[in-house]
């Protein structure tokens, strides 16, 4: 999924009753999960001068990029996490690691050619999902609008929750994000 759906939907599912250290909490946990690749992708790209084709293409898929991606999108730390979490009802980091777990949860059958190693350190292991939330090949024509469709809802159940004008229009810039990002695959990709 694209990282502003996963910090729409984690805050949502995770950030109950409108409390904004939850919400923060949650989007913060829908977000560590793509960390490691918006700060490899970006040194990369902006400060290294390597083409985003050379990126995504190779860099992405190298062992050191997936050692990186195994730690960040492994099911058993952040279920480790939670664990603790919740032996010390810490509410704020169980609505992060809630959220990281549910950004893993929503990704694991959506990244098709693209799949991380979920389940280091145990093993190197990569489910290839059946669907791609951004490749056509793949049924992202489908899957993009559904996905949409969850960040809306999970935008409007944040709004009605009240959280405060700052959360209010941060829920707004990361829904038209969504919605642009949902857009341009479609678009680029449509002919793929």
């Amino acid at each position: 999924m694209n990282t502003p759906a996963h910090l729409l939907i984690g805050a949502a599912v995770m950030g109950r009753g409108g409390d904004r250290k939850l919400i923060w909490a949650a989007m913060t946990g829908g977000f560590l999960p793509d960390l490691s690749l918006y700060l490899m992708a970006g040194v990369s790209m902006f400060y290294l001068n390597i083409s985003p084709h050379r990126v995504f293409n190779e860099l992405y898929f190298s062992d050191a990029w997936m050692a990186v991606f195994a730690v960040d999108n492994s099911f058993i730390l952040w279920g480790i996490l939670l664990g603790v979490a919740v032996w010390y009802r810490s509410g704020w980091a169980i609505a992060l690691t809630g959220a990281a777990l549910l950004h893993l949860v929503l990704d694991f059958p959506l990244h098709q050619e693209d799949a991380r190693p979920h389940f280091w350190p145990l093993t190197w292991w990569r489910y290839d999902g059946p669907f791609s939330y951004w490749d056509i090949r793949h049924g992202a024509n489908i899957i993009a609008p559904i996905e949409a469709a969850f960040a809306t809802i999970a935008a409007i159940v944040l709004w009605v929750r009240r959280p405060g004008w700052i959360i209010s229009m941060f829920v707004v810039l990361l829904l038209i994000a969504e919605l642009r990002t949902v857009r341009t695959w479609l678009w680029f990709f449509i002919d793929s």
